[in-house]
């Protein structure tokens, strides 16, 4: 367990001092539910009973289960000896993923109600850097090599659209796992009557499974897995292109650096993107859980518990570490330092190659055929790139087109062609996109 990333909430949703308080409330509601059925021996006032001195400590279940090795048993013995008489009620009818497997939906259904409230607040921040970007120009990549001219906002209102995706993705995980069964042993109801498993799920903000066997089938499961692990690989795509632009080389952005933080033990000088890598690292993390999900959704016949012990890991697992990541990610992005001068620069470095495509165009404009086209602006390009790459001065590719013959193009139409303000004309429609996104929970 990832207890060194917990963050307190997430983290008392999979303690175990939730888990059975969780159980206590399912146990005492099934009480009351059959009391309201009358269709056993347990009266209103014995429900009243239970409900009012249920209780458990989890020494005292610790010290049981040692000796019954039944995690189950050893808390309902516990609830015995604090409830007495009326005791003889409690699970009356129910089997042990009755309790286990509702209680677990619950925690998993709490757990994604963080999740979302964290991918709500990286949207809120990726929108407004987006809008606060929106006209800030940079080079764009392709293959890690200099493409098209393009501007930072650009990259925030990818993000904002990617983690509006996890958000509807976590939503639908929500409803999927939101899930409830009181059936019995082989889920047929055979000592149970279907109102308890209606009670008790309505109370628990539940559905009830329509038709569970012994267990919630675990494709529910192994869904919420998979879109925690998409979302943590979201997360992880962010945070390299964060990594990637904090490169020496490059330097168009940096994550916050704070008062007094030291970058190497032996380079007094770094400034390492520590928390990118982190949230790259933790990724994996819950991309290989979700894995273990795949894995838990087959079952021999109505039920065995090859599952079980799985899930007590990747399960709290998966949603610690993505909590974390997202909420380490929003500090990131929140205080995303940028470097506009730098990105301007290297607009520039590649000697005006990063408009070869508008040059390109324009030469078909004319009446040129494509391929010949091409090979004047290509040919012209490499030697441009040669002067680069061996650090001598020449013309950059503008100049170069201008002094090239076959090149029909007079000096002021190239120089309206070198313009990167022209690539950026119907930006607006990206923009007025990001004003569809609707984060509210």
């Amino acid at each position: 367990m990832i207890e060194r990333y917990a963050r307190p909430d997430m983290a008392s949703i999979w303690s175990l001092q939730n888990k059975f308080e969780i159980w206590k409330e399912i146990e005492v509601l099934a009480c009351e539910a059959q009391a309201e059925l009358g269709h056993i021996g347990i009266t209103r006032d014995e429900a009243a009973q239970i409900r009012a001195r249920a209780g458990f400590t989890l020494q005292r279940i610790d010290e049981l289960e040692a000796t019954l090795n039944h995690d189950v048993i050893a808390f309902l013995t516990d609830m015995a000896e604090h409830i007495g008489e009326p005791s003889k009620w409690v699970h009356y009818g129910m089997t042990s993923s009755d309790l286990g497997d509702t209680a677990l939906c619950v925690q998993m259904q709490q757990a994604a109600d963080i999740i979302l409230a964290d991918l709500q607040r990286l949207g809120a921040i990726c929108l407004r850097r987006a809008a606060e970007t929106r006209e800030m120009l940079c080079v764009g990549r392709t293959h890690g090599i200099h493409a098209e001219p393009m501007t930072m906002g650009m990259k925030f209102g990818r993000w904002a659209q990617a983690l509006h995706r996890c958000f509807r993705r976590m939503q639908c995980a929500r409803r999927q796992i939101s899930t409830g069964a009181i059936s019995g042993a082989v889920g047929s109801y055979s000592n149970i009557d279907p109102y308890v498993e209606t009670y008790v799920c309505e109370r628990l903000g539940l559905t009830p499974d329509p038709l569970s066997t012994q267990v919630i089938a675990r494709d529910r499961h192994a869904f919420f897995l998979s879109v925690l692990a998409v979302t943590a690989s979201v997360a992880a795509d962010i945070a390299t292109e964060v990594r990637a632009l904090q490169k020496t080389d490059t330097l168009e952005a940096e994550e916050p650096f704070t008062r007094g933080q030291k970058g190497s033990s032996a380079m007094p000088h770094k400034r390492n993107p520590i928390t990118a890598e982190r949230i790259c690292g933790l990724a994996r993390v819950v991309k290989a859980n979700a894995q273990v999900g795949f894995e838990n959704v087959a079952l021999w016949h109505e039920r065995d518990i090859s599952h079980s012990g799985a899930e007590r890991v990747v399960l709290p697992d998966s949603c610690l570490a993505t909590d974390y990541l997202l909420d380490r990610l929003a500090w990131v992005l929140d205080g995303l330092v940028l470097y506009p001068e730098n990105m301007r620069a290297n607009l520039d470095r590649t000697r005006g190659l990063i408009y070869s495509s508008r040059a390109l165009l324009a030469l078909v404009d004319t009446g040129m055929l494509r391929e010949d086209a091409y090979e004047i602006i290509q040919r012209n390009s490499m030697a441009v790139w040669d002067d680069i790459q061996a650090c001598r001065a020449g013309d950059g590719l503008q100049q170069r087109l201008a002094a090239d013959p076959a090149c029909p193009l007079g000096g002021r139409e190239l120089s309206a062609l070198f313009d990167p303000a022209a690539f950026l004309t119907r930006i607006d429609v990206l923009f007025e996109r990001l004003d569809d996104l609707d984060f509210t929970l």
